[in-house]
């Protein structure tokens, strides 16, 4: 298993992240201090590195500078709050292979991980139709088909679909879905998830999302 080693000391946030890549398929370790990060990037010798440059102890550019000294040959990709042209271009001079800024979506950050890790190509990248039962996704043109006739679904309504179209028959829980389709920032008491779950519903059949009683959700198709 493709293991990450997430560098972040805000608890939330890591939490996300650790939820979210771990839903995606990879391992996760969590370092929530930047001595930590060094230690575990020499004992664990991840796969790929999200480091945030807020550290407590550390900076994250020290740091940075630190593992690739130290030997550590992963890609690396920023996660800050930092927005300045200098601080970006500083931290892809100093070894980071990508850097993004806080907040973020999640589904820009596993694209942007599976490119650094250069995974195989799947393929709906190459024909990006997402078909489970009768319902298609058009990943390209963002268009949705049931039984071959489009439905008008919204940004986070085609987000949902296909969150939990990529996992046919795995339970998904409110907070996975949070993760995957509203991000680290959306709070985790609201009942969203179930709002957007019931609009799908009504727009490409109910029997399509079964809820498991006291889990979560999954596609049924």
């Amino acid at each position: 298993m493709t293991q990450i080693l997430v560098v972040e000391d805000e608890e939330r946030i890591a939490s996300f992240l650790t939820k979210g890549l771990k839903a995606a398929g990879f391992g996760v370790t969590w370092a929530a201090s930047g001595s930590e990060a060094l230690a575990l990037a020499v004992s664990r010798s991840p796969d790929l590195v999200i480091l945030d440059l807020g550290l407590s102890d550390l900076d994250g550019m020290t740091v940075l500078r630190r593992m690739r000294d130290g030997g550590c040959a992963a890609p690396v990709i920023i996660l800050t709050a930092r927005t300045s042209v200098t601080d970006t271009v500083a931290g892809l001079e100093g070894g980071a292979d990508d850097y993004m800024t806080k907040p973020f979506r999640f589904a820009e950050l596993l694209a942007r991980v599976k490119l650094r890790l250069r995974l195989p190509v799947a393929a709906d990248a190459v024909h990006p139709v997402l078909a489970a039962g009768d319902v298609q996704l058009d990943l390209a043109t963002r268009r949705a088909f049931v039984d071959g006739a489009e439905v008008a679904l919204s940004g986070r309504e085609f987000d949902l679909a296909q969150a939990l179209m990529r996992r046919p028959g795995q339970v998904l829980t409110r907070e996975q879905l949070l993760s995957l389709v509203w991000g680290y920032d959306h709070d985790p008491g609201s009942n969203v998830v179930d709002v957007y779950l019931s609009y799908l519903r009504k727009k490409i059949g109910a029997e399509q999302i079964e809820t498991v009683r006291g889990l979560g959700f999954r596609w049924r198709g």
